[in-house]
């Protein structure tokens, strides 16, 4: 039987950076979103949407309090302006405070994804001849229901993920990052938008066959990501 909670795990450590806002209601059960400010190695920082019930949360968690949450890393599709959306956020599990110097050795952003590949891995290489993979990831949840992460692969990893093919099960380490990019429209304006992926610092074949009827006809819906 197919343990889901081990699937798709994430740690992270940060500084609430947003006032939480209202996301939608599930058998009256509220969830809310906001951003978390998780640090880099360098001086910069990734801003990362998590969504946590209300059951959870406490007046206590402001802006800029340091918090440690355990989750998962979802996707649903937002439709919009007749364009589907695949929309990213951390879906909250645990959340407590960090205290400063608790667990000095934890990892402020960790993930760990189990899933299958459902679009042909993308090589190319960077003006500057840094070897990039970009890789769509199926990670199967509980209901039949599946989340669709993008990853990106570097050097050797990303030379690997070229023979890589639709269907292979695949378990990768890394983190979640974010990237601003200019998003440009046909009248001429313009906007800033944030995108996340998950950089992958070690990944491994599973030993398992193909599963091609995991990916399931929502892989179709991929497509938006190119919108």
């Amino acid at each position: 039987m197919v343990n889901y909670s081990e699937n798709n795990v994430i740690t992270l450590v940060g500084k609430i950076a947003s006032e939480r806002r209202f996301s939608h209601e599930v058998y009256g059960e509220g969830f809310y979103i906001f951003d978390l400010e998780v640090p880099r190695l360098s001086d910069n920082s990734d801003i990362i949407p998590v969504t946590v019930s209300e059951r959870i949360l406490s007046d206590e968690y402001q802006i800029g309090t340091k918090i440690k949450i355990d989750g998962q890393f979802r996707s649903y599709n937002n439709y919009e302006n007749e364009k589907n959306k695949l929309v990213l956020t951390v879906f909250v599990k645990d959340i407590k405070l960090f205290e400063e110097g608790e667990d000095d050795k934890i990892n402020p952003n960790e993930i760990i994804l189990n899933g299958f590949i459902c679009k042909k891995p993308i090589y190319r290489t960077t003006p500057f001849g840094r070897e990039i993979s970009d890789i769509l990831l199926a990670v199967n949840r509980a209901y039949n229901k599946s989340d669709y992460i993008p990853c990106i692969a570097w050097g050797r990893n990303a030379r690997y993920c070229q023979n890589l093919e639709v269907g292979e099960n695949i378990k990768l380490w890394g983190r979640i990052q974010s990237r601003q990019y200019e998003k440009k429209f046909e009248d001429g304006t313009s906007e800033i938008r944030r995108a996340y992926e998950v950089s992958v610092s070690k990944m491994e074949i599973e030993k398992t066959e193909k599963v091609e009827n995991a990916i399931r006809n929502e892989a179709e819906e991929t497509n938006a990501l190119d919108s």
